[in-house]
């Protein structure tokens, strides 16, 4: 017969068992739950990235305005009110001969095979570059089959400094 003998359990070591074990746990749950990157921003579902970021401080006056929209969407950017000529980048690539280097055009450029907008604030574009204060940002976004009659928005800010 074997004879089973049970030890008295050691508290100190039975206590730090028990905090080591209820920090893992915390840590686990806060991995689960926290929410970073994007998903952070709480863009919509059709807006995969957008840059500067929602209320940025310390933007340089020269940033580009970017968004990153889901493939099958086009849009057009509204920047402090003022809504600005879209360019897609296919139709300029179409005017040129191969091998020919292009000017894109002081615009925003919609490049269909990423869905991006993207504008660079130049000389001889209509904004030449980005006045100190907070500049706000609107994209009107839409399903390239549905049209802009059944267009979406969203709209964020930046400050530049």
């Amino acid at each position: 017969m074997v004879r089973i003998q049970f030890r008295r359990p050691q508290l100190p070591l039975l206590a730090a068992s028990l905090v080591i074990a209820i920090c893992l746990v915390a840590i686990g749950v806060g991995v689960s739950v926290a929410v970073t990157g994007t998903g952070r921003e709480g863009l919509p579902d059709a807006i995969e990235q957008i840059d500067p970021t929602r209320s940025a401080s310390q933007v340089p006056s020269q940033t580009q305005v970017f968004v990153d929209l889901q493939v099958g969407f086009t849009g057009v950017l509204i920047i402090d009110g003022l809504e600005l000529e879209t360019i897609n980048l296919d139709e300029v690539r179409g005017n040129a001969k191969p091998g020919q280097e292009i000017t894109l055009p002081p615009t925003t450029i919609f490049e269909p095979g990423n869905a991006t907008l993207t504008f660079d604030p130049s000389p001889e574009s209509t904004i030449s570059e980005f006045s100190q204060g907070e500049h706000i940002v609107k994209v009107i976004y839409w399903k390239l089959i549905e049209g802009r009659g059944r267009a979406r928005s969203y709209t964020w800010s930046f400050t530049v400094f």
